[in-house]
């Protein structure tokens, strides 16, 4: 890992995130890089397209595959401010993703290591690998802000 460029790349993630809790989604960004190239960014839109499947990964996907007009993701790699959960984690590994790059682990959710490895699941022949804390504690505190500070509305 080139961490200077992979900071660089968690920062823009961490923008990403900034922009859907400032639209009052689950603070969730992703970027999609390939060849040290940016393809697609994203963040979560659940809330505001009432669609289920709006997480920040999925619509960097999509915007990544329609970018490089293949749906097939080998040799990006996607960074993303928290670990993808089942959804995520399967799309990442039917795409041949090469590489995800997460920040904050999701111990309710995550499938890249927390509660179960998705994509290193030996019956999926899956070639992502994943990687675990980049900015980790900045990924971490801006869900634990976003959420503390709709239990203090609510």
């Amino acid at each position: 890992m080139d961490t200077m460029m992979d900071t660089k790349w968690m920062r823009l993630a961490l923008e990403e995130a900034q922009l859907a809790a400032d639209e009052g989604e689950t603070p969730v960004g992703a970027v999609l890089v390939k060849d040290g190239q940016l393809i697609a960014r994203a963040h979560n839109r659940r809330e505001n397209d009432h669609d289920p499947t709006a997480h920040a990964e999925l619509l960097c996907m999509r915007e990544g595959a329609k970018a490089l007009g293949d749906w097939r993701l080998r040799g990006c790699r996607l960074y993303v401010t928290l670990e993808p959960c089942p959804m995520c984690a399967g799309a990442m590994v039917m795409s041949q993703l090469t590489e995800c790059v997460f920040g904050a682990a999701d111990a309710r959710q995550g499938c890249c290591g927390s509660v179960y490895d998705l994509p290193g699941d030996a019956a999926l022949q899956g070639v992502t690998t994943w990687q675990a804390g980049l900015l980790e504690a900045e990924c971490a505190s801006m869900m634990k802000d976003f959420f503390a500070v709709r239990r203090d509305k609510a």
